[in-house]
């Protein structure tokens, strides 16, 4: 793989972790965005929309072709409802009320950006949850932060490692990051 600088769009620290691990050098460029889609966006379409619209808006940082904008959006998808970060604690409630019980689909869309080309994709992990009770539920909101992830929940923490009864799929996708696909991705990003 041809020398890459990679500008990653995401304050997540699990994302930033998870490309160290892959061994990638990256440089840290984020910007706030209004994180709102079209009514009506199918909800296979939102995490791409998103992470292409995070993209765009730092594309300014683009200065030559060696350099990558990197985005991603991560959504939970059940029963056909998209479900992103929860607003506050009832909403992380109802959040995971609708999962409990469920196998439900995480999405992580990925943009790879740069001033000549760009590739956006997404992957597809399923996650089952066995039945949470209301004080499992109310545990996992005090003790845990449930706020920044989609779907109201980190499968590394308490809930993944106690509540998930199969996966079928990427395990870092649903952590936020499809390692496997964004290397191989960026492969064909640099032979391009």
């Amino acid at each position: 793989m041809k020398t890459i600088q990679i500008l990653l769009g995401s304050k997540s620290p699990r994302r930033q972790q998870l490309l160290r691990e892959m061994g990638l050098d990256f440089r840290h460029v984020y910007q706030d965005i209004d994180e709102s889609y079209p009514a009506g966006l199918p909800v296979e379409d939102i995490a791409p929309y998103l992470a292409k619209l995070k993209a765009e808006a730092i594309s300014d940082h683009l200065k030559s072709d060696n350099e990558l904008i990197l985005t991603c959006d991560t959504t939970v998808i059940c029963a056909g409802r998209s479900y992103e970060k929860p607003l506050d604690a009832a909403d992380a409630t109802r959040i995971l009320k609708a999962l409990s019980g469920k196998t439900h689909q995480v999405m992580t869309a990925v943009c790879l950006k740069g001033l000549k080309k760009e590739i956006l994709f997404s992957e597809i992990t399923e996650v089952t949850f066995m039945e949470l009770s209301e004080v499992e539920i109310a545990y996992y909101i005090a003790h845990y932060s449930p706020y920044d992830k989609a779907g109201a929940y980190a499968i590394q923490e308490w809930i993944g490692v106690n509540k998930i009864s199969k996966i079928n799929g990427s395990y870092y996708n649903v952590v936020g990051l499809p390692t496997h696909r964004i290397y191989e991705e960026l492969i064909k990003y640099s032979a391009l």
